[in-house]
């Protein structure tokens, strides 16, 4: 009985889940967009949050949001890397990047440390829990870039990296985030802390590097 229950549960969770997609889906498709159905910035927003949606929802097992994995990624290919170099390769602004690393930290997925030659910096290094997670993230990460292939094609895949690849090359690879991103970088934990505690620091503060 208890199991039915929690099928009928599941069940209408789905419908519900479904129901408001469409919704959704039939408010956008009324509204008349103008220039913004042009609009390469809007449409690449647009495309990110899809992605970003099917991201969380694919590593929600394993609680890491896309800058957490991005960092893990980083780190794990570039062993040694100074915290400022992961920082700017990701783009991620270092009052942001810091409670960053201090969550990957706290769940033993990083160390800090001591630079060779700059005892003022630290080298970041994953631990063995770090490394046999990543191992996971990547099985993760294959199946959500299978369901992108699904929507565009792998020939469009390929393409579309391609032209990305340009405009990254082409434009200010040191623009500063947006709000969304730095939503993304700063782990849920801080952002309500920070919240809670308005200007208030937290204890033991560490370089950024």
């Amino acid at each position: 009985m208890a199991e039915a229950v929690r099928k009928s549960s599941r069940k209408r969770g789905e419908d519900s889940h479904h129901s408001d997609a469409e919704a959704a889906a039939d408010d956008r498709s009324a509204v008349d967009l103008g220039i913004l159905g042009e609009s390469v910035g809007f449409l690449l927003k647009r495309a990110q949050m899809a992605v970003f949606a099917d991201f969380i929802e694919t590593f929600a097992a394993v609680d890491l949001r896309p800058a957490q994995f991005s960092v893990l990624v980083i780190i794990g290919r570039n062993p040694g890397l100074k915290q400022s170099q992961v920082s700017t390769a990701l783009n991620i602004k270092r009052t942001n990047f810091v409670p960053l690393l201090d969550s990957l930290e706290e769940r033993g997925l990083v160390a800090r440390k001591l630079a060779v030659g700059d005892r003022r910096s630290h080298a970041l290094h994953l631990t063995a829990k770090g490394s046999t997670l990543l191992a996971e993230l990547h099985r993760l990460w294959a199946d959500h870039e299978r369901r992108i292939c699904e929507q565009i094609g792998m020939d469009g895949r390929d393409q579309l990296l391609s032209l990305l690849g340009r405009m990254n090359a082409a434009g200010n690879a040191s623009a500063s985030p947006d709000d969304a991103d730095e939503a993304d970088a700063a782990p849920a934990k801080a952002r309500a802390k920070g919240q809670a505690g308005g200007q208030a620091k937290g204890p033991g503060r560490r370089k950024s590097g």
